[in-house]
């Protein structure tokens, strides 16, 4: 070979170096590349696959100690989430049974093991199952059940229908129809919760004269299943909440109130933005939302150490119709539509926002970011202390207090 045949003085080298050289070096370089290509890829699929997975079967995360229910306390493993302030409930004999749990009344952090730190919490009851020693898993619910059997209040099993099948939902009545006629509001859960987690709200609901709605929506336990079976973190779920506006509308609303937490939150912000019924809605109520889902998912990819290479790549699988089948999902899921701060502007509608400053799992500075930029419609109440969607738990009198000011 002559020199105008390789003009490149690296090219030369590996001439000089031999041809059987230059054919290992160069197969070794592209094996290595297209192993790290494809490592990337598959953490960023199985990252992805994480966040629109419905968890329907949450693993145990506490563990029950002791139990003396003639001095009505339990003893639990000390862990960030059972020494939390407020009021809790703990899912028994893998979510059959379940108890509910008051204050911290005392904690050893004194062993040098962490597995035998310990902390005391007031025992206020047994809805189900019985409570042993030994695994048990942490909500924050507190109530477990129905309206009636958590609450007492009188409740109808109703079925709203959207193009998914039906959807079962609770419906319930106002404590005087006459004081706020037609005033309807739609409560929606977070991810892979349950209806439970809007028991909290019903009894100010109802006093305040609002009929309620608490559906089940897509791939929730008890409701239909989308296409796919994955989330689309309410890029399609927000047709759920449509159809539950319509039912409201069907039955006598005059005006609907739009109440989510978590994911909810963000299911019902597509659904104002979205949906012809939202000239409905007079007021939304989130709690601890998703305004920005590319937010949440950066903050998940630092917790769990992976890349923000790889984080990118996860949003890029899911958004691009050629990849969306590597995690599942049977439409794209275009993350950059659910930045609500990015889309403040589109807003119409009055709206309370109360976030933890503490949230571990939702971080709170969209919220407070989507506030600064409409302070015309948002009202910002932020809270010191509390975990994700937890603030009712730890100061229900402050919760009750601020949703029935916004609301009047």
């Amino acid at each position: 070979m002559t020199r105008q045949q390789h003009p490149h003085p690296v090219l030369d080298r590996v001439v000089r170096w031999g041809p059987r050289a230059a054919s290992v070096a160069a197969t070794g370089g592209v094996v290595a590349g297209v192993a790290a290509a494809l490592a990337s890829v598959a953490t960023a699929t199985y990252f992805a696959r994480r966040v629109i997975t419905p968890e329907l079967e949450r693993k145990d995360d506490a563990h029950v100690v002791a139990v003396d229910e003639a001095a009505g306390t339990v003893t639990l493993r000390a862990q960030p989430h059972t020494v939390s302030p407020g009021r809790y409930g703990l899912w028994l004999q893998r979510g059959q049974g379940h108890a509910r749990l008051g204050e911290v009344l005392e904690t050893d952090l004194s062993p040098r093991r962490t597995q035998d730190r310990t902390v005391v919490r007031a025992l206020h009851g047994v809805d189900g199952g019985t409570l042993l020693p030994g695994p048990a898993r942490w909500n924050s619910y507190y109530y477990c059940g129905d309206p009636r059997s958590a609450l007492g209040l009188e409740f109808d099993e109703v079925q709203v229908r959207s193009d998914v099948g039906e959807l079962p939902a609770w419906r319930v009545a106002p404590a005087d129809p006459a004081r706020r006629p037609g005033a309807w509001a739609v409560l929606v859960h977070g991810r892979s919760a349950r209806q439970e987690e809007t028991l909290r709200a019903l009894p100010v609901m109802r006093e305040l004269g609002f009929t309620s709605l608490v559906p089940r929506y897509r791939n929730d336990p008890g409701a239909p299943p989308s296409a796919d079976g994955r989330y689309n973190l309410g890029l399609s779920e927000w047709r759920d909440v449509e159809a539950a506006i319509r039912y409201a509308i069907g039955h006598g609303a005059r005006t609907v109130t739009l109440v989510g937490w978590s994911m909810g939150g963000a299911i019902l912000l597509q659904t104002l933005a979205r949906s012809d019924l939202s000239g409905w809605v007079d007021k939304v109520v989130l709690d601890c939302p998703v305004i920005d889902w590319g937010v949440v998912l950066s903050h998940h990819a630092d917790l769990n150490r992976i890349p923000r290479s790889v984080d990118v790549l996860a949003r890029l699988l899911m958004g691009r119709r050629a990849t969306r089948h590597l995690v599942g999902v049977a439409e794209p899921i275009d993350i950059a539509v659910t930045n609500w701060v990015a889309r403040a502007s589109e807003l119409r509608h009055p709206m309370l926002l109360m976030h933890a400053t503490t949230d571990d799992v939702v971080p709170y500075g969209p919220s407070a970011e989507l506030a600064a930029r409409r302070p015309d419609l948002v009202r910002l109440e932020l809270w010191d202390g509390p975990l994700h969607c937890r603030l009712w738990n730890v100061d229900s009198d402050r919760w009750e207090g601020q949703l029935r000011d916004f609301l009047r």
